[in-house]
């Protein structure tokens, strides 16, 4: 059973959350009314997934986000709200989100949202992040050559980071490849590791901001050549 954390300010939200979740084979383990209590009920229980809401008092879903990603700790944010809102879904990547649903999202794909974040992949469509990526961040003009925050990248892994960049999930990753997921995992976590940990959302962010991806899904290298 997945263990999760369900954090939203409403009372009723918060309930009918839990029931969705436990009658669906997850386990919520604890709720929280606001950023704050989230925080700290996720450094107490340690769940695999939070569910985090946005607008919440005291301290906001994002803010939150940002403080548990930067702790280090290991339980994933899906972030769920009421609102449709670039700004906020892109705000919730930069803080470390591993994923971004609404709450109009039927049960079941919200259960298979924790699910998916919980076995470490990220919930967000690649046609999405591109247009979060074109709306919000500025890029930098082109450069030739590797851009310096990623030039401690082997070959293979800048390989793996242009696919992760076009939002591509690990068996797609594998499949163009032609090797086994379980290299691409490989992979995977050491680029997160050579780049400070970073999660597989905020390195289609850093693609972007460095000036390594482009929209369209091509990437500096193949724009090059």
């Amino acid at each position: 059973m997945t263990s999760v954390v369900v954090a939203d300010d409403q009372d009723l939200v918060r309930s009918g959350l839990e029931l969705v979740l436990e009658a669906r084979g997850c386990r919520v383990v604890g709720t929280a009314a606001n950023g704050r209590d989230a925080v700290e009920t996720v450094r107490r229980l340690a769940p695999e997934v939070v569910v985090m809401d946005v607008r919440m008092p005291v301290l906001d879903g994002i803010a939150a986000t940002r403080e548990i990603t930067a702790a280090g700790l290991p339980t994933r944010v899906l972030v769920l709200t009421t609102y449709d809102l670039d700004a906020y879904v892109y705000d919730a990547l930069r803080a470390g989100a591993a994923g971004f649903l609404l709450k109009a999202t039927p049960p079941d794909r919200l259960v298979d949202g924790v699910r998916t974040v919980a076995a470490g992949d990220a919930l967000l469509a690649p046609s999405l992040t591109r247009r979060l990526i074109e709306e919000h961040v500025r890029r930098p003009p082109p450069t030739e050559g590797v851009p310096r925050e990623l030039r401690g990248l082997t070959e293979r892994e800048l390989e793996v980071f242009d696919l992760i960049a076009r939002g591509l999930g690990n068996d797609e990753i594998a499949a163009t490849l032609v090797v086994s997921e379980a290299t691409v995992k490989t992979h995977v976590n050491r680029i997160i590791a050579k780049l400070g940990g970073r999660t597989r959302p905020q390195l289609v962010v850093l693609a972007y901001e460095c000036g390594h991806a482009r929209p369209g899904g091509r990437s500096g290298r193949e724009a090059l050549g």
